[in-house]
Formats: C-alpha cells, sequence, structure tokens
C-alpha cells in the first residue's frame, strides 16, 4: 500500500516594527531598492529566526535602533500570485524606544536614503498599499488584527 505524500508548504514571512517618537509620530524610511515609503522590516532569515528576531534585527539594520519590547499588532496572510509567492507578514508594535537612542537613528544607506518621523496620517499617505493597510489596522489597537491581503476577515473577530 502506497502512504500519501503531502507536500508541506514553504510560506515566506517578513516582520515589520512601528516605532515612534514621543509626539506619536511613526517613523518611515525611504528604500533605494523601490519607490515609495516603508516602515523599518525584512524578510525573516531561513535557519530559524522567529519573526519577533527579525524585527529587532531589521530595525537594527535598517536604523540602528534597538528594539527591547513590542506587541504584535498585526499578522497578515498574503495569498500567492503570479509572480509573487504570498507570504505572512508580521507587524509589532514597538512603541517609543528611549530617547537617546531615537537621536541617534542612523540609516543603512545601501538600502535606506532618508527617514521621517511623521504623523500617522501623513504617513498612511506615503505607505503603500499593503503596509498601509497593515498599518491602519494596527495602529491604536489592543489587540493583534489579522488579515488576508491586508483586509479584514469576514467572521474573525480582532
Amino acid at each position: 500500500m502506497e502512504e500519501a505524500h503531502c507536500e508541506i508548504p514553504k510560506i515566506p514571512a517578513s516582520a515589520g516594527a512601528l516605532i515612534f517618537d514621543v509626539a506619536g509620530r511613526l517613523l518611515i524610511l525611504k528604500p533605494t531598492y523601490k519607490a515609495g515609503w516603508t516602515i523599518p522590516g525584512g524578510q525573516v532569515e531561513a535557519g530559524g529566526e522567529t519573526p519577533w528576531e527579525a524585527c529587532r534585527r531589521e530595525a537594527r539594520e535598517e536604523c540602528g535602533i534597538e528594539i527591547d519590547t513590542g506587541r504584535l499588532a498585526c499578522v497578515d496572510f498574503l495569498r500567492p500570485r503570479q509572480g509573487r509567492p504570498g507570504g505572512m507578514r508580521f507587524l509589532f508594535d514597538c512603541g517609543v524606544p528611549d530617547a537617546a537612542g531615537l537621536r541617534r537613528v542612523e540609516v543603512q544607506p545601501e538600502e535606506i536614503s532618508e527617514f521621517r518621523f511623521v504623523p500617522v496620517a501623513e504617513a498612511l499617505g506615503l505607505l503603500s498599499g499593503p503596509i498601509r493597510r497593515r498599518v491602519r489596522s494596527a495602529v491604536g489597537g489592543r489587540t493583534c488584527q489579522y488579515l488576508e491581503d491586508g483586509r479584514p476577515v469576514a467572521g474573525v473577530r480582532n
């Protein structure tokens, strides 16, 4: 008798950080490798890195900020489409790092050309669609938001 073989899905994952200053403005970054603005974050590395570890590493690498605490604010499942593998996107609300850390923001010039702290409403106008929807859903929330393709899901209470 032959055993049924199931292919285990390989789902890419990334993690992002919502980082605020004491005035409540959101840190956004201008990447060198794509148009528009984004938040600190990137791919979870193979070999066992967790989304939280990726969030902290990317914040440190991209803008020199050490993240010590955070709250999972949003999980977004992106369906695979032609030319895009889809995946899981984790967004952590990291609050306000210490003031000394915010004064030392230093971007990684190979990947980031500029940074700004802007009011959330302004950031929503500058961020790309998928990131904008995640940030809009997560900011000010008390519970983790679950999205699919950046949108709330019928039947899921957040």
